[in-house]
């Protein structure tokens, strides 16, 4: 463990001249507590301007400031770019540096490099300032629409996995050079494409990080991004071309959902701790004979909340993508594809087109590309999902080199994601255990499902969390991570690893997480039978190359 946690993982290419050589000034030792290792604190032995006269292969320093307003000040800011195009942006403290490094991700497509402490704010070396952090674009900026991608290959591989590789390098670099010390220890924070970006960092570089926090994975991202937004649009669309369900019917579906289904866990407080276990029937809103339709819903409305629920398919009924592509109980959060009004343009419209326009076919794009473009076929799905898949989704389960390496990682999902479906990560987790075996996982990685969260956050659960304690201290002292509490202004929920689930105990207010204790239910096997199951593999990357501005497998 000391060789991974104190060794320099510097690639060659990186020479660093430094220009200072004073030893690092030792602060009080930092009180950590909470099962994270006690780290003395170390000061720079540099000026932060003179952070500019680095010279690092391959990487332009644009600018080095103190920055003294804000959380979590001060710190020194570097921006710079590692050739050709991925900015990024590093955090030094300048009072006191914790030997902790965290980097985050970024959301979307990326193109946008703001440090974004995913479920984490609060987790303490981060609150008060003593851990350096960086983030990068991923090699693009601007246009979150995919059109970055067009005849730029480079920025392609830089987005799929090369620009968080090469930041993790070039700010342990700075940071070395900063406080003539490497980080004691590493880590990464990433939800939606920073998810993503995590589990890819496990797969391809297992030294990067010593802990990874991944949440809501954007890991099946070529089905994620064509086939299953797609569908979110298309099976709400009549044969005219105008919306079948509108948002206001929204509520009452939620409505009926939980009339069903919310005290199947034993306690009706509006969550569905499990809702695979709901097994909710659209057609029981069927409008009756002279109901006023605002009170129920037409045959094609409950159609339409089937296939939203149940996901894509061909016309054979064979799965386009996972079991549930989204779940019961979430249905306040379909705004994202469920337009309030004839002729809006949803999210997931945006989405599917952005990825099959201009990243499907990576050497070809095409800007005039639309939904009906798409078929729902099995041939058309290994088609528009291959190559893409190969080098852009992170669904190698096989993570025995993080693991020999000592590597923690901590996956987590709202039940009420309305972007990803819990499904991939469940999925995802499954195969690791398959692939690795149950024992193994469990002593590297633990699963955490948050009921009523949507989308990294947000929702009608408590969905205010610090994932990234747990990881520290599982790394640090070994500590393997339990009850984890999660919030809201009004209420405060525990949440177990992954099959646990929390029970309220008959005492006291259901608002309070002091009033449940651990439960673990008959497991609920997941459907794991659908047209892209064998992407959930070993094996299956590539590592692409420019030749001639064409991408090249």
């Amino acid at each position: 463990m000391l060789s991974r946690h104190f060794r320099t993982r510097l690639v060659a290419v990186l020479a660093i001249v430094l220009t200072a050589t004073a030893a690092p000034a030792t602060a009080a030792p930092a009180t950590t507590g909470g099962g994270l290792a006690n780290l003395p604190a170390v000061t720079p032995v540099m000026r932060c301007a003179d952070v500019t006269s680095l010279a690092i292969s391959g990487v332009t320093i644009r600018s080095a400031t103190v920055v003294t307003t804000g959380a979590p000040a001060p710190y020194c800011e570097v921006r710079g770019t590692i050739a050709p195009a991925n900015t990024i942006v590093v955090r030094l403290p300048v009072n006191g540096w914790t030997q902790r490094y965290v980097q985050t991700g970024c959301g979307g497509l990326c193109g946008n490099a703001a440090i974004n402490y995913t479920q984490a704010a609060t987790c303490a070396p981060i609150a008060d300032g003593t851990i350096a952090s960086a983030t990068t674009d991923m090699g693009h900026q601007g246009q979150n629409d995919g059109s970055w991608a067009a005849n730029n290959p480079q920025a392609q591989i830089d987005f799929s996995y090369r620009g968080v590789h090469l930041t993790a390098q070039v700010a342990k670099a700075l940071i070395k050079a900063f406080y003539h010390r490497a980080p004691a220890y590493s880590y990464f924070d990433g939800c939606s494409d920073g998810g993503r970006e995590a589990l890819m960092e496990a797969q391809r570089y297992p030294d990067d990080f010593d802990g990874i926090a991944a949440g809501a994975p954007a890991n099946n991202m070529a089905v994620q991004n064509t086939f299953h937004h797609a569908w979110n649009v298309v099976a709400n669309k009549d044969a005219s071309g105008d919306y079948i369900l509108l948002a206001a019917k929204l509520p009452l579906i939620h409505a009926a959902v939980l009339r069903a289904c919310d005290n199947l866990d034993g306690l009706t407080d509006g969550l569905i701790d499990d809702p695979r276990r709901c097994h909710f029937d659209p057609n029981t809103l069927r409008c009756q004979a002279d109901q006023d339709p605002s009170t129920c819903l037409s045959a094609a409305e409950a159609t339409v909340v089937r296939m939203l629920h149940d996901g894509a398919t061909d016309d054979r009924g064979r799965r386009l993508e996972p079991a549930i592509a989204h779940e019961w109980g979430s249905e306040l959060e379909w705004t994202l594809f469920i337009p309030t009004a004839q002729g809006q343009v949803v999210g997931s419209e945006n989405f599917a087109l952005s990825y099959l326009r201009y990243l499907a076919d990576p050497n070809n794009p095409n800007p005039a590309y639309q939904l009906s473009d798409l078929d729902f076929t099995v041939e058309s799905f290994w088609h528009t999902v291959l190559p893409s898949s190969t080098y852009m989704a992170a669904l190698d389960p096989d993570l025995h080199a993080f693991q020999r390496g000592g590597g923690k990682l901590l996956l987590w999902h709202g039940w009420n994601d309305q972007h990803i479906s819990p499904q991939n990560t469940l999925l995802y987790y499954d195969a690791m255990r398959a692939t690795m075996g149950g024992r193994t996982v469990d002593r590297f990685a633990k699963l955490y499902l948050f009921p009523g969260m949507a989308h990294c956050g947000g929702g009608e659960g408590p969905n205010t969390v610090d994932v990234l304690t747990p990881v520290m201290a599982w790394v640090e002292s070994g500590s393997q991570p339990g009850r984890i509490v999660a919030g809201t202004t009004t209420r405060t929920r525990p949440v177990y690893p992954y099959p646990t689930v929390a029970r309220y105990d008959g005492t006291g207010s259901v608002d309070d997480a002091a009033n449940f204790a651990p439960y673990t239910p008959t497991a609920v096997r997941n459907d794991d039978n659908w047209v892209g199951q064998r992407l959930f593999s070993h094996g299956y990357q590539t590592s692409p190359r420019v030749v001639n501005g064409k991408l090249v497998l």
